[in-house]
């Protein structure tokens, strides 16, 4: 939820809630990840992009399988590793799955 502010009948100023849809949400992920994609991209290049070439579309579903199962204990286990949470666990596979459709449209 976000806050819009209003005054009230004696002039201050209290904060005016609003509901964000579903679809506002999608949104706002959908611009996160390309935020992340940004990030990481500059970190480490187009390293995804030069292994599919290299090895095709294996090289994807090896890298969404490595992040699937740390989904899986995540879910077993808290994370000792604070950086790494179930939700930019999910961030990181839903980037792959578009970096994927991107390589396969490149063809």
């Amino acid at each position: 939820m976000g806050n819009l502010y209003k005054a009230n009948e004696m002039e201050t100023i209290e904060p005016l809630e609003f509901k964000m849809t579903k679809t506002d949400k999608h949104l706002e992920i959908c611009r996160q990840l390309n935020n992340i994609y940004k990030q990481k991209n500059a970190d480490y290049g187009d390293s995804f992009g030069q292994q599919y070439q290299e090895y095709g579309i294996i090289s994807s579903a090896i890298r969404l399988e490595d992040k699937m199962k740390r989904f899986k204990q995540l879910i077993k286990n808290e994370a000792q590793v604070k950086d790494e949470s179930i939700e930019d666990t999910l961030l990181d596979m839903a980037n792959y799955a578009i970096m994927t459709v991107i390589e396969m449209r490149n063809k």
